[in-house]
């Protein structure tokens, strides 16, 4: 598919927003699904259709749940419909109740699957360095009403596990892990997966591996995967026998052999990632006032978030600038997670003042912006970006000229 085009971006006056043609002739997104073999898959859907048995914990989901379980290394992996469901699951199996501290620094899901079962997120601002939860600030924030600790694995980078674990020994409290980005991820050469009572990886369709909509709760703990698995089916246990308060969070045979297909892939799709994490790093090493997020090489990373920090005292345009310059060159880069959970409703009417106790959530809600990755994306596309904004950034003062008068 031509994506392309051919013009070349030499001179402000060439960039879209100064009147140019955009560079893309059709939008180039963070995260466009990455899409396995269509002849494997469509296999998988014709064996589904003579089965007819298209939900309920068919074949499909039981071998997607296995094989997950064996990539990990984890004793149980629960297929859930989608990773916010499998939160919320996961919260309740839990018994997590009254308060529960996590980052604002974070997709609102994570706040939400807790206030929608009336339970109250505490947010606790990220580490200046990781970005992740700060364990230091974690055990100041906990009071007679805390119950648990939900660490974010940012952009598929761990969190401070061991330090989080110690902390919740100290205050006996449950520590659950949202690991939507760090499929494929591992720390201290432990896959992710294995750590607290249970973590939750998202197959949402713009994660690197996809289900469609999916999620799945990993655990080695034997009671909790009970839990969850009743809980996951309305509480039933057997036919006519509801034992346990339950919803509906079942995987659907379809998502799961979306999923099987997909792990078949995964080593293509984590080399592409990989390729296009380094070019990224390559082109964009000497543009001022741009630091792009590493990752740990002595651990497996999935390299599916290309990350840039944007450090205006450095520049003359600002983030959001940039971001419109990119825009209308068809690149959809994106804030992630702007403004942060604090700033988001209802939060911001319940905690008017988070901001106060949150310093570093707020410097980096201004500063990340997130570029195009995945299959969808080539090294001579990712350099065409690159030269983009380094063009932007050089000309930064014409451009705000020209955004000016458009206000």
């Amino acid at each position: 598919m031509k994506k392309m085009k051919a013009n070349s971006k030499r001179k402000v006056e060439d960039l879209a927003i100064c009147g140019g043609s955009p560079s893309f002739s059709e939008p180039l997104h963070v995260g466009r699904p990455n899409l396995p073999d269509r002849r494997r898959f469509n296999d998988r859907m014709d064996a589904l259709w003579e089965r007819r048995w298209l939900t309920n914990q068919g074949p499909y989901v039981r071998e997607f749940e296995r094989k997950v379980a064996e990539y990990l290394h984890v004793k149980h992996c629960i297929a859930i419909c989608n990773a916010t469901i499998a939160l919320e699951i996961a919260i309740r199996a839990a018994g997590l109740t009254g308060e529960v501290i996590i980052p604002s620094f974070t997709f609102v899901a994570t706040a939400h699957s807790l206030q929608w079962q009336e339970i109250t997120p505490v947010f606790c601002d990220i580490d200046p360095v990781s970005y992740n939860i700060d364990p230091l600030k974690v055990e100041a924030m906990v009071t007679p009403r805390t119950t648990g600790i939900i660490g974010v694995h940012l952009w598929g980078r761990p969190c401070a596990i061991d330090a989080l674990e110690q902390v919740a020994r100290r205050c006996n409290l449950k520590l659950l892990f949202d690991a939507a980005h760090a499929f494929g991820c591992s720390y201290r050469e432990k896959m992710i997966g294995n750590f607290g009572e249970a973590e939750i990886f998202s197959f949402h369709a713009t994660k690197f591996i996809n289900t469609f909509e999916g999620g799945m709760i990993a655990t080695n703990n034997d009671a909790l995967a009970e839990k969850v698995r009743l809980m996951k089916n309305f509480g039933f246990s057997g036919y006519d026998n509801v034992i346990y308060i339950g919803t509906n969070g079942k995987m659907m045979e379809m998502a799961a052999a979306m999923g099987l297909t997909g792990l078949e892939s995964l080593e293509v799709f984590l080399k592409r990632n990989h390729e296009n994490f380094n070019a990224y790093r390559n082109e964009l090493q000497n543009v001022p006032g741009i630091t792009l997020i590493e990752y740990d090489d002595d651990e497996k990373n999935n390299y599916q978030y290309i990350v840039a920090e944007m450090h205006e005292s450095n520049t003359s345009i600002s983030r959001d600038q940039l971001i419109d310059v990119l825009h209308a060159e068809n690149i959809l880069a994106r804030r992630y997670f702007y403004p942060g959970c604090h700033q988001m409703e209802p939060y911001r009417s319940y905690f008017p003042h988070a901001h106060l106790l949150l310093p570093e959530t707020e410097r980096l809600t201004r500063r990340v912006l997130l570029l195009p990755t995945g299959m969808a994306v080539n090294r001579k596309e990712i350099k065409k970006i690159c030269k983009i904004i380094h063009l932007a950034i050089k000309s930064g003062d014409k451009i705000k000229k020209i955004l000016n008068k458009r206000q």
